[in-house]
């Protein structure tokens, strides 16, 4: 090969070489491009009060239920509750007059304020009444249940029994999952001076029920004491169950989230009753009957035994009857009727 082509060659392979180096330098020195991230811009407006989850009609809100967002100045409407101008501690206790959906502005026309006409009838759900029962102190659980909450409620009474022995003490939960609609005259959440909730004692709670769980609350009352028993929030698993068996809450039959959501909301809002559970005073002490007492032995007198009736009186003739339960007894062909308690 000639010389000069060869020269021309290498000389072709190192600037080749020595461009592939400065280009890798440049590549690998210069910084690797950042994504920028989005930035929302800051909505020019002032926060309003929406609701935090979906607010079906009768809800008695509470301090979960309520935020402040921002919201556009040219989408505020008067009716809006603005930060500046509103209390949300006052708002506590209201009743959603008209259904409200997650992240909606709250507007003044969809609430019910506690003294206002009509404020009891928006709290009941369709088909539901309110009914007022008096209870002690100790059994109000000492003022801790508020407006919202949800109770089991037991009855406590004494059964005599047809005996002279003590009466048989006996409580039962009869009730279950019944939300409270207002404690006296109060149905908000009173807030004091430091910010927290107010604890009072009251002599009166009034209840949402079925119309047939008013009318076995009307009863109870007139049978014993009642109380109430205070429900966790969460408490809803065993209900559930038992709602599924009895055919009350059907299942989806998808695996849609929503469809299962709103089984459980229907769940959590429905009042129970039947299969009740309960304790007599032998649960608590030995000294304490288990069962009704029953009639003393010398009080307890037998009837005198009935007449044996044997018969018949001739071949193929009917057997005479007896008065009262008996017994027949065939022995061949004559069949002997014996009274119950009587002797053969």
């Amino acid at each position: 090969m000639d010389t000069r082509k060869i020269v021309l060659l290498i000389g072709a392979l190192l600037v080749a070489a020595i461009t592939a180096f400065m280009a890798r330098s440049l590549i690998s020195g210069s910084p690797a491009p950042v994504a920028g991230a989005a930035v929302a811009a800051p909505i020019d407006g002032p926060e309003v009060l929406v609701a935090t989850r979906a607010l079906p009609v009768g809800t008695i809100l509470d301090a979960t239920a309520l935020k402040f967002q921002p919201w556009p100045k040219e989408l505020v409407q008067g009716a809006y509750y603005i930060k500046a101008d509103t209390n949300v501690q006052a708002l506590q206790g209201t009743v959603v007059r008209s259904a409200i959906t997650a992240g909606q502005p709250i507007t003044q026309g969809a609430l019910v304020k506690p003294g206002d006409r009509g404020f009891l009838a928006a709290a009941l759900g369709a088909g539901m009444r309110a009914v007022t029962i008096p209870i002690s102190a100790q059994a109000g659980v000492a003022g801790f249940v508020f407006p919202g909450d949800r109770i089991d409620l037991i009855l406590t009474q004494e059964v005599p029994g047809g005996g002279d022995g003590p009466a048989l003490k006996t409580s039962e939960t009869i009730m279950r999952n019944l939300r409270v609609l207002a404690t006296d005259q109060r149905t908000d959440n009173t807030v004091g001076e430091d910010g927290k909730t107010q604890v009072r004692g009251f002599s009166n709670v009034t209840i949402e029920a079925t119309p047939k769980i008013a009318e076995q609350i009307a009863v109870a009352q007139t049978l014993g004491t009642l109380s109430l028993s205070l429900r966790s929030i969460a408490d809803n698993n065993t209900e559930l169950e038992q709602a599924i068996a009895n055919g009350d809450i059907k299942v989806p039959e998808t695996d849609d989230p929503k469809a299962e959501k709103a089984m459980m909301a229907r769940l959590a809002a429905q009042p129970v009753t039947g299969n009740n559970t309960y304790a007599v005073g032998a649960d608590v002490s030995r000294f304490q009957r288990r069962s009704v007492p029953g009639k003393p032995a010398e009080a307890q007198t037998s009837a005198p035994a009935a007449p044996m009736v044997t018969g018949p009186a001739y071949p193929g003739a009917p057997p005479p009857v007896a008065a009262g339960p008996v017994v027949r007894v065939a022995r061949g062909n004559t069949v002997t009727q014996v009274a119950v308690g009587g002797k053969n």
